[in-house]
């Protein structure tokens, strides 16, 4: 029967001559019709040879699938997505949104030409980074500013320009993991500066650092542990105390700061997490936080500290490989513009709206959504909460409001699954039987599409 079933499919010329592959072939381009072709015959048969096939190929069913793969492999794999799940700053789905203030001066330059590396008044060449580097600086306190493309970058930089080839003294509970493996041992490695491990896992000392230096010491270097926290029998290095061995030692403290804020959110009901601002005022020589995350810009490793040592990193040969474009240039101005005005910052930057938005609010938005529900017998409004995600603020959970939906057609995983599939996807997270949409990470202008396509899923 399998050998039948190979022989019935139909060949690529007879393909080719179908009425709707010939208007395929004035959609698309040629090439990636014919892939289509090769690749949906060759789809069945394999399907056939594993016994996959529960009747033989038709031709019209391989007109069907070449039709499926093509508008696949023609359309955008990265997509927008609706973020339900209460995440605010969720990695794996781009983290910070970019104010419309922003998107708009991104749009404006990256659709012309721009004064990229153009100093319009000399009219001669400028610098990329004057553009940003006076208003971090005024932002932050900080003598000097640099920006790379994320804050792993900054980091490998700093110390491949302050210790390149010497040692680097840091505390055994500070070499932190981030996202995807990458660990602060193996960027120090690539740095070309020497791990020197201090300390126990729970408990490090001033004189563990003290005893630790020598002649080859290049740098101390404090981790800021954003994305995890040691609790009970602990003890820890305080900034203070590093900035005071550094300048009796005449040794640099660089310190990753991670997330990085510009704000003291504890009046957000969330734990103390050191500002970027507080953090200069110590006297730490070189400083690196992320531009994605609580600062709620564009991915980018954000470099402050005292001018000696910032000019040092800019004349680094690293620096251009590391460098950053005219997108995230403008869409970091844009973000720290915004914050000149705190008012302004935590309205129209999305992160912090998110991070802000009062329980009461979050009651009045989620009744909007409700309302547009047409099967409410089987959606609910609940409390839970949310997190603010990619790697900061590990333990703080913020109250907030929930859409909590029972398919009863359907399974919770199919549910889920079709709310993935839709041509914008909705991502949910599930919590006892029930698909749940956190309303603090669902943007208003979403809640129409939100609605309609909940409606239509819960009708079939």
């Amino acid at each position: 029967m399998k050998k039948e079933w190979l022989r019935a499919l139909p060949k690529v010329d007879e393909v080719l001559k179908h009425s709707k592959i010939e208007q395929l072939m004035n959609e698309y381009p040629r090439i990636a019709v014919i892939k289509s072709i090769r690749n949906s015959l060759d789809a069945f048969r394999q399907e056939i040879l594993n016994d996959k096939l529960k009747e033989m190929v038709t031709l019209e069913r391989v007109i069907n699938r070449i039709s499926l793969e093509i508008e696949n492999s023609m359309n955008y794999s990265l997509q927008r997505v609706i973020n339900g799940t209460g995440v605010i700053l969720h990695t794996n789905l781009g983290r910070s949104l970019l104010s419309e203030k922003v998107i708009q001066h991104v749009s404006e330059i990256a659709s012309g030409y721009s004064t990229l590396e153009y100093n319009a008044e000399a009219g001669e060449r400028g610098l990329r980074y004057t553009h940003i580097e006076r208003l971090i600086m005024d932002l932050t306190g900080a003598e000097g500013a640099l920006v790379v493309n994320n804050n792993a970058a900054a980091v490998m930089l700093a110390l491949s320009t302050v210790a390149y080839g010497k040692e680097v003294i840091v505390s055994r509970g500070e070499l932190v993991e981030i996202g995807g493996s990458f660990r602060v041992p193996e960027v120090m490695k690539i740095s070309g500066a020497q791990l020197v491990e201090v300390g126990t896992t729970n408990k490090t000392h001033y004189k563990d650092f003290k005893n630790a230096i020598n002649a080859e010491t290049g740098a101390i270097l404090k981790v800021h542990t954003s994305n995890y926290r040691i609790v009970g029998f602990t003890q820890e290095v305080e900034v203070e105390e590093l900035v005071k061995l550094s300048n009796e030692e005449n040794i640099p403290v660089v310190m990753d700061l991670g997330s990085g804020t510009f704000l003291d959110l504890t009046e957000f009901g969330l734990s103390k997490e050191p500002t970027v601002l507080e953090q200069v005022n110590k006297g730490i020589d070189v400083l690196t936080f992320s531009g994605d995350k609580l600062l709620g810009g564009p991915q980018a490793g954000i470099i402050v500290g005292k001018k000696k040592y910032i000019d040092l990193i800019k004349k680094n040969q690293l620096t251009r490989a590391l460098r950053v474009d005219k997108m995230t240039i403008s869409a970091l101005e844009a973000t720290l513009l915004s914050y000149f005005d705190l008012e302004e910052a935590k309205e129209t930057i999305p992160t912090l709206n998110m991070i802000t938005q009062t329980y009461d609010q979050l009651v009045k938005r989620a009744n909007c959504l409700y309302e547009l529900i047409a099967y409410q017998s089987k959606v609910e409004l609940i409390d839970g909460e949310s997190q603010i995600g990619g790697g900061t603020y590990p333990i703080d959970r913020l109250k907030s409001v929930m859409l909590a939906i029972n398919p009863l057609n359907a399974s919770v995983d199919q549910f889920s699954y079709q709310l993935r599939m839709l041509k914008t996807p909705i991502i949910s997270r599930i919590s006892n039987e029930r698909i749940i949409l956190d309303i603090r990470t669902l943007l208003d202008q979403d809640f129409e599409y939100i609605a309609a396509s909940i409606n239509e899923l819960l009708e079939s």
